[in-house]
């Protein structure tokens, strides 16, 4: 008797509260005088550091990590509306990326520090912390699987066949078939968010954190009896 083979895709998604929020933050100005742009940047970039420190502690938090980049300095000569080349403006720029634990505080500190001249909040990233994530995305993946399991027993129940037994398991596309999704690099797929935010007119810094997404898609292929 030749064998029923079904090949199916089991997928499943689930959205979990962020735990984390990390913060990308600009130090930035621009002037026609090299040194006083430099010595601007550098003197906000420390206040900027200084801020930082006395609110980060690994485990406890509030700031659980911190980097800041090399200062960036460079020039350019840009052109009026007439089409006239003007002098030289000259731009320093330093990067920060800091990763609250705890939301409220990263709001005060967000209001305080967009008030200070050149410091900007650019965006803010909500994450899970790692081990939520290997856990959630270990229940997800297994719950791809069963949706496979669960795709492959209705088909072969609509044709007069009882159970079926996997023969393969395999991440998107990799079991050979053509296929929508082929190629899709991986069997699960983590969505570190955005925020939105809003901040101005004296009003306090509004966050809105997003839940992460945490999904799993599944190639299968079962025997069916």
């Amino acid at each position: 008797m030749t064998e029923t083979i079904i090949t199916v895709r089991g997928e499943f998604s689930a959205h979990y509260p962020a735990e984390r929020a990390t913060a990308i933050v600009t130090v930035s100005f621009d002037g026609a005088d090299r040194s006083s742009v430099f010595a601007q940047a550098t003197d906000a970039a420390a206040k900027l550091r200084d801020s930082l420190t006395e609110l980060h502690d690994p485990k406890a938090g509030p700031v659980t990590w911190w980097s800041s980049d090399s200062i960036r300095v460079w020039s350019d000569r840009p052109w009026s509306q007439t089409g006239e080349q003007l002098d030289l403006v000259f731009h320093a720029a330093i990067g920060f990326r800091a990763k609250f634990s705890d939301f409220p505080t990263l709001a005060r500190w967000g209001e305080t520090v967009v008030e200070w001249e050149g410091v900007g909040i650019s965006s803010i990233d909500w994450d899970l912390t790692e081990a939520t994530r290997a856990a959630v995305t270990t229940e997800v993946r297994s719950r791809s699987v069963k949706d496979a399991v669960t795709k492959a027993t209705v088909f072969a129940q609509s044709i007069g066949l009882g159970t079926v037994t996997a023969i393969a398991l395999a991440d998107p596309g990799m079991l050979g078939d053509q296929g929508a999704g082929a190629g899709e690099g991986g069997a699960s797929q983590y969505r570190m968010m955005k925020a939105d935010m809003a901040v101005g007119g004296g009003a306090p810094l509004l966050l809105w954190p997003e839940e992460i997404e945490v999904a799993s898609i599944v190639d299968a292929r079962f025997v069916a009896h």
